[in-house]
């Protein structure tokens, strides 16, 4: 029997050691949750509230444990519903019932990961990605006659760009779509089994139509042989929608129970000359007249190539929202029974410990905790420059790039930093956290594949990586006497980093005062110089260390940056932690409440070192930091760690989530009464001094 994880009849979970914002140190440090919800809420706060207020309702909750099939229909059935009540076409048209609100469509989005993963990323395909495509790479014709039926899920639709031989590697998909100038038809074909379609949403079950990616070949009149043209996408029935049987040329299979996200029905696609009417290009970016000449308002084929890739990196956006999500309702689980679990006599021995009071959960918990308020401050950074280049008021090239690159930085950073606090949250619960009821793993098992879908995480790195190198070439303009001038200065300073020197001289700063160290880093401009310092040296030094690939005969470029693949996927990591770091800064000036900011500084700080921390060998191989600054990092982090403990519960109460939201068991406040009871047992047993005596120790 499978049932939906019970709510709790205490929404206000009153049973806190301090919640509520009603902890406050002798100074008066306090934390406002209400004020610091809307801050954290950001821009779109009012869309994200009327999202969460439609998610408290049970129709839209996940059922643990339900059957695959079962998962799937009500799945569809609620992505109906969603289109019929949920406010989701904002990205679209007026004329369609959109808002032309793309950064609010998205927010809204993002929260449907609180009812069910399953839920949004079904969304995410029908939307997001069929829809969207018909929007951005269609034209007016082709929204006409296309985008109702994607809207109202009349036509649930499939995203068919990956194929199992190529994943993120779409520019060498081998799917084609050849013209035939005597029909007016393209013929799409699958030529080999790893070009089938793979891993698509609505592919398994419930799509009848896709837009399909393929190489297009035409022959025009003044062509002396068939041209590729470049990946193009292409609008395709699939499936008879009275029967759900495969139309005649296509075929696929379902590709089965997958390891999360099983309400979403994936699936694979193939296509045996299938004809494909001429007015069925999504034409946008490149046409073909009836003759087959092929005629684009962008000439060069890569840069058209990426521009209609560009046009759908709202995928990367909205994963990077629901995987900050995620991690904070991982987080208000965990905090929440580390503040009410008690595990263990500690200086009373007739009382035992809180978990949170204990040192290595503190640092199992906290900084997990910063890292997910730092992307949630970068999440809004992000969503602001996607509605800016999507609006229109920032859709330059210099724009979209800035926009792709800034995607491709912080979603691997987010779903990664996602798999490892859902993780590290359910061993923070125990046995507890191991129950399906309190959806821990359920959470970790649907984002697993966060990290691979919309761009492989490795792969989206080494783009970020390449945009920086080329923006250092950019920067450095090619000029000999410029190079020569800065190789000149990374060699001085290379050398006065790694001289005994150096270091000698911030130990003689410090003089031996580890306050003096340790107020030195809990300043921001020591923490962002230091954040800094270590991403742009590392594009230097990568720079400088590929400068011959660009001269070489390619095998020997490729294997050049082969052996220098890891430190470009290092390089973007650095990028990407001090692009977080600088929003977390910049959310800072958002908090009028001095308690408040006051918390959040000591939790901006948490984040900044913990950073550094983490790449100590790095700081001391290089000579940024001497040894004994190095150790200063982590006892100041210790510090920081018991300065935060008090205010854990306010800083995840403050995200927003309601019981309807978290739907766990063991963050109800269950586990509060449980150990009340306990410890009340325990006095009424010490106080009838009938309590059995503990057996003896023997003497020695």
């Amino acid at each position: 029997m499978t049932t939906t994880a019970p709510v709790p009849t205490d929404p206000a979970r009153t049973i806190r050691p301090t919640g509520t914002g009603q902890h406050a140190e002798p100074d008066g440090t306090r934390v406002d949750v209400p004020a610091l919800t809307g801050v954290l809420l950001g821009r779109y706060g009012d869309l994200r509230r009327d999202a969460r207020e439609l998610l408290t309702q049970e129709r839209f909750w996940r059922i643990e444990g339900q059957p695959v099939a079962d998962h799937r229909a009500r799945v569809l059935d609620q992505l109906r519903t969603l289109a019929a009540e949920g406010n989701v076409h904002r990205a679209f048209p007026v004329r369609f019932g959109g808002a032309d609100d793309h950064g609010g469509s998205l927010a809204r989005f993002e929260e449907l990961v609180t009812a069910d993963p399953s839920l949004q990323i079904k969304a995410g395909v029908q939307w997001g990605l069929y829809a969207s495509a018909i929007l951005h790479l269609g034209t007016t014709a082709h929204h006409d006659r296309l985008l109702p039926d994607a809207l109202s899920v009349d036509v649930p639709g499939a995203f068919a760009m990956t194929e199992t031989g190529h994943g993120s590697d779409v520019a060498s998909v081998a799917t084609t779509a050849t013209y035939d100038p005597a029909t007016e038809h393209f013929v799409l074909h699958t030529p080999f089994r790893a070009a089938w379609k793979d891993y698509l949403g609505n592919a398994g079950q419930h799509g009848t139509a896709a837009v399909v990616f393929a190489q297009l070949i035409t022959q025009g009149p003044g062509d002396p042989a068939p041209v590729n043209h470049g990946v193009h996408a292409f609008h395709v029935p699939i499936r008879d929608a009275a029967t759900g049987e495969f139309l005649p040329g296509v075929g696929g299979e379902d590709d089965g129970l997958k390891g999360g996200l099983n309400g979403i029905d994936n699936g694979r696609l193939w296509f045996d000359h299938v004809r494909v009417p001429r007015a069925d290009l999504l034409n946008r970016y490149g046409d073909v007249a009836a003759d087959g000449s092929y005629t684009s308002p962008i000439a060069s084929p890569g840069r058209r190539f990426f521009t209609m890739l560009g046009t759908l990196v709202q995928g990367r956006v909205s994963l990077d929202g629901a995987a900050v999500n995620a991690a904070r309702i991982g987080l208000q689980i965990a905090v929440t029974y580390a503040n009410q679990r008690r595990q263990f006599p500690g200086a009373d021995p007739t009382d035992e410990v809180v978990l949170l009071d204990y040192g290595q959960h503190r640092r199992r918990l906290l900084p997990l905790l910063a890292e997910t308020y730092a992307s949630g401050f970068a999440h809004e950074h992000l969503l602001a420059a996607f509605d800016d280049v999507f609006s229109g008021r920032a859709d330059t090239e210099e724009g979209r790039e800035e926009l792709e690159t800034l995607a491709a930085a912080l979603k691997p950073t987010s779903t990664w930093h996602a798999l490892d606090t859902l993780q590290t949250c359910r061993e923070a619960c125990g046995g507890a956290g191991f129950l399906t009821q309190n959806r821990l793993t359920s959470l970790r098992a649907d984002l697993d594949v966060y990290v691979t879908f919309e761009g492989d995480n490795t792969v989206l790195y080494q783009l970020v990586a390449k945009r920086l190198l080329t923006n250092y070439a950019h920067t450095v303009g090619g000029d000999p006497a410029v190079m020569a001038r800065l190789m000149a200065e990374k060699v001085t300073d290379a050398a006065l980093h790694r001289m005994p020197l150096a270091r000698a001289v911030q130990t003689l700063v410090d003089a031996g005062d580890a306050r003096r160290s340790a107020g030195q880093l809990r300043e921001a401009d020591t923490q962002r110089a230091l954040l800094a310092d270590r991403a742009h040296t590392m594009v230097a030094e990568l720079a400088q260390a590929l400068r011959p690939a660009r001269r070489a005969a390619p095998e020997v470029a490729a294997a050049l940056f082969d052996a220098h693949q890891h430190e470009m996927i290092e390089a973007a990591r650095a990028h990407a932690e001090l692009l977080q770091w600088e929003a977390f800064t910049r959310g800072l000036d958002q908090v009028a409440d001095s308690g408040t900011r006051q918390v959040l500084t000591w939790l901006r700080d948490l984040f900044g070192l913990t950073v550094i921390e983490r790449h100590l060998a790095w700081y001391l191989l290089n000579g940024r930091l001497s040894a004994g600054r190095a150790r200063t990092v982590t006892s100041y982090i210790e510090r920081l760690l018991l300065r935060l403990r008090p205010h854990a519960q306010d800083l995840v109460d403050a995200f927003g989530y309601r019981d309807e939201h978290v739907r766990a068991e063991i963050a109800s406040g269950a586990e509060a009464r449980r150990q009340g009871e306990a410890r009340e047992w325990q006095r009424a047993q010490r106080a009838s001094g009938q309590a059995p005596v503990p057996e003896p120790k023997p003497r020695r």
